[in-house]
């Protein structure tokens, strides 16, 4: 049987509507903590002078800033370490303007978006993030790959946040299927 297009639409968007309750009521907590939520963790949100200029030198790579973690003893375990290591290299050095939110204790505000909150925020507009994301076990081209495909491809992201998603997605997916809310896995 033939379905018009716009009863389609209509019936995908009343179920949509539907839908929205349950999922404004969930929050990405129970994912791993991404780049950002861990700086400001460890750094707090006006971080000391010393860690201020080390996030204001560039060129580091991921195995650096991993190094200079651990010297710091933050505490964190190996995919936190990880997946911090990875938002730093991607990301530093700081601008002058998150040097300055920092110095005013706001440095979360100023600091790029995490893959955690990329993927939060992207994934759930066009498929399920349980099964179009959180199941997925790739390899980092692999997760590059995935936005080589046309509805991909057209997402609204900078190459940035394309890494910045798929270093977070190789160090923290797949997650568990018991760790991903009852509601989310559709």
């Amino acid at each position: 049987m033939h379905v018009p297009g716009f009863l389609r639409l209509a019936a995908m968007m009343l179920l949509l509507t539907g839908l929205s309750p349950a999922l404004a009521q969930l929050s990405p907590d129970f994912m791993p903590k991404g780049g950002r939520t861990l700086f400001v963790e460890v750094f707090g949100e006006t971080p000391d002078e010393e860690a201020l200029i080390e996030m204001a030198a560039g060129g580091r790579s991921e195995a650096d800033w991993a190094e200079m973690l651990k010297a710091r003893e933050t505490g964190l375990g190996d995919k936190e370490m990880r997946t911090l290591a990875s938002y730093l290299a991607l990301n530093m050095p700081l601008s002058s303007e998150a040097v300055a939110a920092a110095k005013a204790g706001l440095i979360a505000e100023e600091l790029p978006a995490d893959g955690r909150e990329l993927a939060w925020n992207k994934c759930q507009s066009c498929h399920s993030l349980f099964a179009g994301y959180l199941t997925q076990d790739r390899d980092l081209q692999g997760w590059r790959n995935m936005f080589l495909s046309p509805f991909h491809r057209e997402l609204k992201m900078t190459d940035r946040e394309r890494e910045e998603f798929s270093h977070y997605s190789v160090i923290n997916m797949p997650m568990k299927f018991e760790d991903v809310p009852e509601d989310l896995r559709f």
